[in-house]
């Protein structure tokens, strides 16, 4: 959570709330009535609902960084991402979760975890976070296992050409540009 300042702006009065459309985890839309601290109302402010997401910066002994490509039907094309997915009901934690996702997606698992951001897709109209994950000196340790509706390619790229990969717009998904570009920022200031 990020620390707050004396003159931020009041949070809006929810007057009521409808639920339109219940799939969860993949889509759960609700309407409120809103009225902001300036006393303007806002009758049909929508809101989508989704369960905490997750993603994992995997790095290996060799300073290659796992990635994965797969078809995405919302733009219709395929880049590069990192491996990522919903947090499950099961999983025990953020980090259980991300250890699973890249297990299952990629094979690679071990190394040293730590938690890098937190990040929102829209804040607007989005009730979740994406818990970003480092993971150095992970190890094959099994074949990939994706779920029956993906179907992924695992790649191994150098954190040389990690940048380039960003810069050319390889990877488009915002929520894995940002903890990639940050990791990479933070690999750049620890050097002498």
């Amino acid at each position: 959570m990020s620390r707050g300042f004396a003159d931020d702006p009041k949070p809006w009065q929810v007057l009521s709330r409808t639920y339109l459309f219940k799939r969860p985890p993949w889509l759960t839309l609700r309407q409120d009535h809103v009225r902001l601290p300036s006393g303007q109302e806002i009758p049909e402010y929508w809101v989508s609902e989704y369960p905490p997401w997750v993603n994992v910066v995997a790095v290996t002994q060799d300073q290659l960084l796992v990635l994965i490509r797969q078809y995405r039907p919302g733009i219709d094309a395929v880049h590069f991402e990192l491996p990522a997915g919903v947090v499950d009901d099961a999983d025990a934690s953020m980090e259980a979760a991300a250890r699973r996702e890249l297990l299952e997606e990629t094979g690679y698992g071990g190394g040293r975890w730590v938690q890098l951001t937190a990040l929102s897709a829209n804040p607007a109209l989005q009730t979740n976070l994406t818990f970003c994950f480092v993971a150095e000196d992970v190890e094959l340790q099994a074949e990939a296992a994706p779920e029956q509706t993906e179907d992924l390619r695992v790649h191994l790229i150098s954190l040389h050409d990690a940048p380039r990969l960003l810069a050319e717009g390889n990877m488009v998904q915002a929520l894995h540009v940002a903890p990639l570009a940050q990791y990479l920022l933070g690999r750049l200031h620890k050097q002498p």
